[in-house]
Formats: C-alpha cells, sequence, structure tokens
C-alpha cells in the first residue's frame, strides 16, 4: 500500500516542446530578469527619500526576487511538463537533492540568501564587517551580498559564508550608527581640559544624533605614554560616518593647539646616536 500512494515522478506528462514554448520560456526568463531590475530600482530610489525609513524600504528588495524567481521557475517547470500536485513536491524533493550534491556550493549560497532574508542579520543599507571586509550593503542577492567599502569599492561577498563567518552589523537596521573617536595626547596635559574640548566638538557637530536612547560619552583612559580620548555618540546617517569622525577630530585638535595640548612625543633614536650612548654607557677599564 506504500508503493500505491507514492508519487511516480517518472511518468511524468511531458509537453510537445515547439518553438512557442520555447520562446514563452525565453520571455519568461527575460521578464522575470526586468522586473528584478526595474522594481529593485524603483524601491531604491524610493528609499532614498524615505529618510529614516530608508532601510525599511529596502527591506523589501530580498523578498520581492525570492517572489519573482521562485514564480519564474515555477511557470518554467509547468510550460515544460504538467504534474500533479504530489509529483511537483517529489519532484522538488528530487531537484534539491541534485542541487545539494552536484552544485552544493551554488545551493549553500542560495540557501543563505533565504536565511539572511528571513532572519536579517543584516539589511540593504547597513553598515557591516565581515571577515576583512567593511563596508555598506548595496544589495542581497539569491548567490551573494555586495557591499561597498569606505574606498568606493564594491566587494561580492557569498551568502553561505553567513552560516560559518561572524557578521558584526553596525547599525541594525537604523539609520544612526554609533561612531568611536579616539584621540591621543601626550600625558603631561590637561585631560580634563581635552576632554571637554572633545565634547564640545561632538555635541555641536552638524552630524551628531543625541537622543535619551542615543546619548553620547567620553572617556578617559592613561597608558604609560599617551592618554587616549575617546568620544562616542551616534551619527544622524551613517552615510556620513567618516565626514563626522573628521569634522569632530579636526575642531577638537585645533582647540587642542590653541591651549597647548599636544600629541605624544615620539623618540627617534638614530643608528650613530645609539652607538655613541653604548660607547659612553661601556665602563672604562
Amino acid at each position: 500500500m506504500a508503493n500505491g500512494i507514492q508519487p511516480d515522478i517518472t511518468d511524468l506528462p511531458i509537453k510537445e516542446i515547439d518553438i512557442s514554448t520555447i520562446l514563452y520560456i525565453g520571455y519568461i526568463l527575460i521578464i522575470a530578469y526586468i522586473a528584478v531590475r526595474v522594481l529593485s530600482w524603483v524601491l531604491m530610489r524610493l528609499s532614498e527619500r524615505a529618510g529614516i525609513y530608508r532601510i525599511s524600504v529596502t527591506m523589501a528588495i530580498p523578498l520581492l526576487k525570492i517572489a519573482i524567481y521562485s514564480t519564474a521557475l515555477y511557470l518554467f517547470i509547468t510550460a515544460i511538463i504538467e504534474p500533479s500536485l504530489s509529483q511537483l513536491v517529489a519532484f522538488a524533493g528530487l531537484f534539491g537533492a541534485a542541487l545539494g550534491f552536484g552544485l552544493k556550493d551554488v545551493f549553500a549560497d542560495i540557501i543563505g540568501g533565504i536565511v539572511i532574508t528571513f532572519e536579517r542579520p543584516y539589511q540593504i543599507g547597513d553598515k557591516i564587517a565581515i571577515k576583512e571586509h567593511y563596508g555598506e550593503v548595496i544589495d542581497i542577492g539569491l548567490r551573494s551580498t555586495r557591499i561597498r567599502t569606505p574606498d568606493d569599492s564594491v566587494v561580492t561577498i557569498p551568502n553561505f559564508l553567513v552560516f560559518n563567518q561572524s557578521v558584526e552589523s553596525a547599525n541594525a537596521g537604523k539609520t544612526e550608527m554609533m561612531v568611536v573617536i579616539d584621540l591621543f595626547i601626550d600625558p603631561e596635559s590637561d585631560a580634563g581640559l581635552a576632554m571637554n574640548i572633545l565634547k564640545d566638538a561632538l555635541v555641536t557637530s552638524k552630524y551628531v544624533y543625541i537622543t535619551a536612547n542615543r546619548p553620547y560619552t567620553v572617556l578617559l583612559d592613561d597608558f604609560p605614554f599617551y592618554k587616549r580620548v575617546r568620544a562616542k555618540a551616534y551619527v544622524n546617517d551613517l552615510r556620513y560616518e567618516f565626514e563626522f569622525k573628521s569634522e569632530v577630530t579636526r575642531r577638537a585638535w585645533m582647540a587642542y593647539s590653541r591651549e597647548g595640548i599636544r600629541p605624544p612625543q615620539v623618540q627617534r633614536i638614530l643608528p650613530e646616536t645609539a652607538d655613541q650612548n653604548e660607547r659612553t654607557s661601556e665602563p672604562s677599564t
């Protein structure tokens, strides 16, 4: 009886393939490709006008791709064969197994893309760090994720890395993002004044974002040969991360210079000077 209820996928009614069938399949592939490109472009344009909801709008792009490509795959299969529901399920299982054995890397990338879409460890518009790469996510495809690095290079990262690599998202789906600014001063300089100057440069920046839930802080660490003044605050848009850091750093060091706060003094020992010091320190006989 068990054999009687199992679907026989070897008895699939294959349609007659003629020129019209080939054209139909070609139209499906072309329309799916154009639809993905056009709708993704429209959503990206809308997201740029959505302000703080920019990343929320781009979240729909990966879902849109999965829906369109799944529909295209279904139409492609039904254009060639006419399976029953049970045969279609069995065929999908065998197709998945074939992908698992023969195209396991591609299949892993596709599964990774689906996991990224639904679990959302990162989204389009996020600033992420994965392996040695850091940048803004500009696209999440079925097989790979593309990020734009600070030097404007586009890096393509296979989606399967989400299974075995940690991914750091700097903003977790928000437009604002924490930025850390470190300034190093001479240990003899006035650390309290340095902290106040950095605080003033921070809170008066046009890029800073300060609320009850997004506070700022200025910290001091004392090391043997220098002191570190660290500021932590949110930038109002993650795309201004480096402009924010550069502006605050520039204004703080201009004020440090006026107040006599110096960077750590680095002593350079030239080879001939070192030889003289060694000869001087040698005991006379």
